[in-house]
C-alpha cells in the first residue's frame, strides 16, 4: 500500500505529472455497484415492513396510514430499497479520502487502528506468489500472506543488485516491517526508515526494540525534502516500497532519492504504476474514471509509469536503469488480503460500525485495484538504477548549524563506539579527525572515511551494472 507507506509533501508537485488520471466516466462501477446494492436493501425493507403492518391495521403509532397500508406499504418498501441502494452506489462510485497533503494523517489513523497491522503483519505493501504457488491445488491463499510480503522484500533486495550496503535509507517506511529485514540480513549496516506519520515512527521503534534490533532507527521526514535533512552522498542503498505512489511531485521524488545514494550506491522502487498512455493508446473515459477513483479512495494524487520513472531516472543522472512488471507475482495479494479477513473477521467486527464501514470501502477498492492490475490498467512496477561510480552528489548540504542529518551521524558514530570496544571502526582516521566537527563538513569527512574502511574490508568493488534507459523495450520475462 501504497503503501505504503509513504513520505509524501503536503502540497502538490508541479512536475512528472505525465499521464495523471483525470475525467469522469462509468469505468470500474461494476464492483461499486455491486457492493452498493448488496449493502443497501438490509435496513430498508426491514424497516418499512414494521410501518406497513401499522398502517394496515390502522393502529396508532404506524408509519403509513391505512391507505398506504398493504401493496402500497410494498411499493413504498421498494422505494426506499432502491433509495438506499443508489445512495450506497453512489457513495462507493467515488472516492472517500482524495490527496490532500493528508498522508500523514491517514497513516495515523490506520496505525493507531490497529486493524491494518493485525492482517497485514510488518510489511504494509503486497505480497510475492511464484507461479508454482498460483498453480497449485488451492491456489496461491494457502501461502501464509504475511510470509509472502517477506518473500517480496526478498525477491526486491535480489532486484536492486545492491551488495553488502553499509548505510540504508528506506524512504515511505511504513512502520518499519523492510526496514528491519534488512537491518537483519545486514548486521554491519545502519538502516533509517523515513515516513510522514509519527505513528509509525512510534510503532517501527517499538518493533524494532521488541526485535533487539539496535541498526535501524525512524524519523518523520518529507521524502520531498531529503536534501533539507540530510548530507547527499550517504546512503548505498536508497529503498522505496510503494512510497511513490503518494507523492504529488514524482520528479522531485526521483531526484531526492538519487542525491541520497553514494557513488556506485544503488536505488529501487517498487511502486504501483498505470500503464504507458501513448497517442496509438489513450485512457479511455471509463479507464479514467476507474484511475480517478483509485487515486481518490486511497490519497494518492496520479500515477505514472514504469517507463516514466525509468526517464525521471535518467534525467537525475543515473545510470544502470532497468523497469519490469511484476504484476504476474503480486495480483494474488489483492484477494488475499480480502480472504484473511474472511477467515479471521472478529477484529473487524468488535471495532464497531465506523471501522465496518470502513473496512467494507476498503474490501471494494481492493476489487477494483485487483481488476485494474488483472486488465492492464495498472502495472507493478519495480524499477532500478545506479549512481555512476565517479560521480559527486548535487544535493546541497543544510543550510547551516547541526542538521538531523549530522545528529544522526552522531548517534551512529556513538553507537558504533560502544559495540567497537576499541573504536576503531567508529572514529576517522587522523587525517579526517580535525575537520570531523559538528556541521556539513564534518559530516562530509565522517562518511568519506567511513566508506574508505568499507572498501578495504570488502574484497569485492562496488558492482557497477550496464543497462539501457529504455528498460522495458528489453526486458526479459520472468519464470516466476
Amino acid at each position: 500500500m501504497a503503501g505504503g507507506r509513504a513520505g509524501a509533501a503536503a502540497g502538490p508537485g508541479a512536475r512528472g505529472r505525465a499521464g495523471a488520471a483525470g475525467g469522469r466516466g462509468a469505468g470500474g462501477r461494476g464492483a461499486s455497484a455491486g457492493a452498493g446494492a448488496g449493502a443497501g436493501p438490509g435496513p430498508g425493507p426491514a424497516g418499512l415492513r414494521a410501518g406497513a403492518g401499522a398502517g394496515a391495521g390502522g393502529r396508532g403509532g404506524g408509519l403509513l396510514p391505512p391507505a398506504l397500508g398493504g401493496a402500497g406499504g410494498a411499493a413504498a418498501g421498494l422505494a426506499v430499497a432502491a433509495a438506499s441502494a443508489w445512495a450506497l452506489r453512489r457513495a462507493f462510485s467515488s472516492g472517500s479520502r482524495p490527496y490532500q497533503g493528508n498522508v500523514g494523517d491517514e497513516y495515523d489513523a490506520w496505525t493507531n487502528e490497529g486493524i491494518l497491522e493485525h492482517y497485514w503483519g510488518e510489511h504494509i505493501h503486497l505480497g510475492y506468489y511464484t507461479r508454482a504457488e498460483q498453480g497449485q491445488k488451492g491456489g496461491a491463499f494457502r501461502k501464509d500472506f504475511k510470509g509472502a510480503k517477506a518473500d517480496f522484500t526478498d525477491e526486491m533486495l535480489k532486484f536492486s543488485l545492491a551488495r553488502a550496503p553499509r548505510r540504508i535509507l528506506d524512504v515511505g517506511c511504513g512502520f518499519g516491517g523492510s526496514s528491519r529485514m534488512l537491518a537483519r540480513r545486514f548486521p554491519e549496516a545502519e538502516v533509517l526508515g523515513v515516513t510522514l506519520s509519527p505513528a509509525q515512527v512510534r510503532r517501527g521503534k517499538e518493533l524494532a526494540a521488541e526485535q533487539g534490533l539496535t541498526n535501524v532507527d525512524f524519523v518523520v521526514q518529507d521524502a520531498l525534502k531529503l536534501s533539507e535533512a540530510f548530507e547527499g552522498g550517504e546512503f548505498d542503498l536508497v529503498w522505496a516500497c510503494e512510497s511513490g505512489e503518494h507523492m504529488p511531485d514524482k520528479q522531485l521524488y526521483v531526484e531526492e532519492m538519487a542525491r541520497m545514494l553514494a557513488p556506485g550506491g544503488n536505488l529501487v522502487v517498487a511502486c504501483w504504476c498505470q500503464r504507458e498512455e501513448t497517442a496509438a493508446a489513450p485512457f479511455s473515459e471509463e479507464e479514467r474514471e476507474e484511475l480517478r477513483f483509485l487515486c481518490e479512495e486511497w490519497a494518492h494524487p496520479y500515477f505514472i509509469s514504469i517507463q516514466e520513472f525509468e526517464r525521471l531516472m535518467a534525467g537525475a543522472g543515473l545510470e544502470g536503469i532497468r523497469g519490469d512488471d511484476w504484476t504476474y507475482p503480486t495480483l494474488p495479494s489483492w484477494r488475499h488480503s480480502v480472504w484473511v479477513g474472511v477467515e479471521d473477521p472478529w477484529p473487524v467486527v468488535k471495532a464497531g460500525p465506523r471501522i465496518w464501514y470502513k473496512t467494507t470501502r476498503e474490501i471494494v477498492t481492493l476489487e477494483r485495484m485487483h481488476r485494474a492490475f488483472e486488465s492492464g490498467l495498472m502495472q507493478y512496477g519495480l524499477i532500478r538504477a545506479q549512481r555512476p561510480l565517479g560521480a559527486a552528489t548535487s544535493a546541497p548540504g543544510p543550510a547551516g548549524g547541526r542538521g538531523q542529518a549530522q545528529s544522526w551521524i552522531a548517534a551512529w558514530r556513538e553507537r558504533t563506539q560502544a559495540r567497537g570496544g576499541s573504536g576503531a571502526d567508529a572514529s576517522p582516521p587522523a587525517a579526517a579527525a580535525a575537520a570531523a566537527t559538528d556541521g556539513v563538513e564534518g559530516a562530509r569527512a565522517w562518511i568519506a572515511a567511513w566508506r574508505e574502511r568499507s572498501q578495504e574490508a570488502t574484497s569485492d568493488a562496488p558492482l557497477k551494472f550496464k543497462g539501457s534507459a529504455e528498460g522495458l523495450a528489453d526486458q526479459r520475462r520472468y519464470d516466476w
